[in-house]
């Protein structure tokens, strides 16, 4: 789910999850390094919401399809 609805949470849905990537995005980081960050919170309980790796492409493609982020040489960047 994109958008959170009555039954779904606001971290469990795509808007969410990028939320939360977005606010990960302190330096350029590869989509690995994103994935990392985020098993790392889920298992110190710091995210609430399991999400596959897909939904962290899709998260990252929304996010550049409203262009809050870039890629570059492999490396995904905040824009301001």
């Amino acid at each position: 789910m994109l958008m959170p609805t009555k039954h779904i949470n606001f971290s469990q849905s795509l808007l969410g999850f990028g939320s939360y990537l977005l606010g990960k995005l302190n330096r350029p980081k590869t989509i690995d390094e994103l994935w990392r960050d985020y098993q790392d919170d889920l298992k110190n309980e710091l995210y609430a919401s399991e999400h596959s790796f897909d939904n962290l492409v899709l998260s990252l493609i929304f996010l550049y399809g409203i262009n809050t982020i870039v890629e570059k040489n492999g490396l995904i960047y905040k824009c301001d």
